[in-house]
């Protein structure tokens, strides 16, 4: 099947070379040498023609002497490091390019200051190329690399393997669509907003979402900076074939909003780039890793155009080209992943409901309280101290609800921020439902008090349990409020049962006037039965 061909984006690598120790820096440094200070040259790389620089900066290494605690001859008068710029001589953009910085690398190298630097430990001698650009293909960097290098006059057999400690460190892949079309990407409920609400932690750390809807001159241009930052084991939730940690992002360019919509730029970028800061593993600059690259980042982004509904072929009126992004169909062998943000949501349901069914320890009920009130790091001894429970109790309770909240390096957190919500909102019926209980009681006893008999208080402690606002006045019709109620007619005939037990008058209940609330799609529907009709013939209906 075929699918829009997406676009590479940003780059960034660590290229470590060790097979030939330091020589591709001692060769830098002649030909810099013989260049006065620079080389200059160009070359021809799949179809296009390309200009090269190798320049020099000065080092912030600390100068080793004359011999390397390796025992290699360092016969260099000062440190330098070098620069290599490679760019598209075809590009009328200008942002077809990248910039290489090397630097060399040998076991107890330090910084000028005495600092040391960390070399991996199977690495004696080499060199690291600092590799940063924009709008190439990942796998063209490093042949792109020898051939840059060979046309300088540095031998390209110095480039040849990349040592295992190479390290992709940014990575991304983009389309670019019509403006008028893409509000279902960013849009509140869209699949950015669901993927930061879902599938992030509660706390600070491992949650980002970011929704900026006006530029750094503060004009409106709704989902100018969209994005949702998604960690190994939150992506794992939405990809489960996914290991990469990611950011999934809407964005403009920055003078975007004052553009006329006939260029490219007017119009913004839906991109997924990884994200190496949010895991402790690395993901090396092999083939195969930049395979596996390359394929979560498609799968990732075609994932979240099809939950947009946005079409996966190019047509018309959808994507736009650009310089680097070509709206054309590729029928390379790609899967779209269903990104079901319905089965995600009633998973996360059904552990909170499935807690709250089998009973939660006080000590864990009282910990989940903590956590929904508290925005600020918590660790289990910061639950102790709040709750005045022994900290060994406080780590058992959270060990009975490992579903609910993650712990990691001593914090503790709220699995995502849905089960954040609906926990909080399970503590705060809970709390509710134990100040209505208080208040039953006690109406139950000053109606005792007052002399009613024992089934008027059970009427008069229904009607507080359960939140009822009862208005009973001589001349007036009686009221009962309710709260939110599932089931109108079976909380009326409870009531009903009450009343006409306590020897109350029949017609009056059946006359009364009633308000409840409703759940619906958009949130609380408040519904007053006597609005439309008299409650007279509801109450016969719902009492039959």
């Amino acid at each position: 099947m075929q699918l829009i061909e997406t676009a590479p984006h940003e780059f960034a690598a660590h290229f470590l070379f060790a097979e030939h120790g330091l020589d591709p820096f001692f060769a830098c440094d002649r030909r810099i040498k013989d260049g006065d200070g620079s080389q200059h040259a160009s070359f021809e790389f799949d179809d296009e023609e390309w200009g090269v620089t190798l320049s020099y900066r000065d080092s912030g290494l600390e100068h080793p002497g004359e011999q390397l605690p390796t025992g290699t001859e360092f016969r260099l008068a000062e440190m330098r490091e070098f620069d290599l710029r490679v760019e598209s001589e075809e590009d009328i953009v200008g942002e077809r390019s990248f910039h290489v910085h090397l630097a060399p690398r040998w076991q107890g190298m330090r910084s000028e200051h005495g600092g040391e630097i960390s070399v991996p430990d199977n690495l004696d001698e080499g060199v690291n190329l600092h590799v940063q650009g924009s709008n190439f293909e990942f796998d063209c960097y490093h042949p792109l690399i020898q051939h840059a290098m060979r046309v300088v006059g540095v031998n390209s057999r110095y480039f040849d393997e990349l040592h295992e400690f190479s390290t992709i460190l940014d990575a991304e892949r983009y389309v670019r669509i019509y403006k008028d079309e893409s509000g279902s990407v960013h849009a509140r409920d869209g699949p950015i907003a669901q993927l930061g609400h879902l599938l992030e932690n509660d706390r600070t750390g491992r949650r980002k979402l970011v929704q900026y809807d006006s530029d750094e001159d503060g004009r409106d241009r709704p989902g100018y900076y969209h994005t949702a930052t998604l960690g190994p084991h939150r992506v794992r939730e939405a990809f489960p074939s996914h290991e990469l940690p990611k950011e999934v992002k809407h964005y403009y360019a920055q003078h975007a909003v004052s553009l006329d919509s006939n260029r490219s730029i007017a119009h913004p970028k839906v991109g997924v780039s990884y994200q190496r800061s949010f895991w402790n593993e690395q993901l090396d600059a092999s083939p195969a890793d930049i395979d596996r690259l390359n394929r979560e980042l498609e799968e990732t982004l075609l994932s979240v155009l099809a939950e947009a509904g946005l079409p996966l072929q190019s047509g018309i009126g959808t994507y736009v080209t650009d310089a680097y992004f070509q709206a054309e169909d590729s029928d390379r062998d790609r899967d779209v992943l269903e990104l079901d943000f319905t089965q995600i949501k009633h998973r996360q349901e059904s552990v909170v409901i499935k807690h709250l069914a089998d009973g939660i320890a006080p000590t864990a009920w009282e910990s989940l309280e903590f956590l929904i009130t508290d925005g600020g790091e918590v660790s289990p001894q910061d639950i102790a101290d709040e709750t005045d429970r022994h900290p060994g109790s406080v780590r058992r309770a959270l060990n009975t609800i490992p579903e609910l909240v993650e712990r990691e390096y001593g914090k503790v957190s709220l699995r995502s921020k849905y089960i954040a919500d609906l926990v909080h909102d399970a503590v705060t019926e809970a709390r509710e439902a134990t100040r209505r209980a208080a208040e039953a009681g006690a109406k139950a006893i000053e109606a005792a008090e007052r002399g009613l008999d024992q089934s008027t208080s059970a009427f008069i402690a229904w009607a507080a349990k359960h939140d009822i606002d009862i208005r009973d006045r001589d001349g007036n019709a009686l009221r009962l409020e309710f709260g939110v109620v599932d089931d109108i007619r079976r909380k009326i005939r409870e009531g009903y049962d009450l009343w006409t037990a306590a020897d109350m008058p029949e017609d009056r209940y059946r006359m009364a006037k009633i308000r409840y609330k409703k759940e619906i799609d958009s949130g609380l529907r408040s519904i007053d039965e006597t609005d439309t009709k008299s409650f007279a013939s509801v109450a016969w209906q719902h009492l039959r």
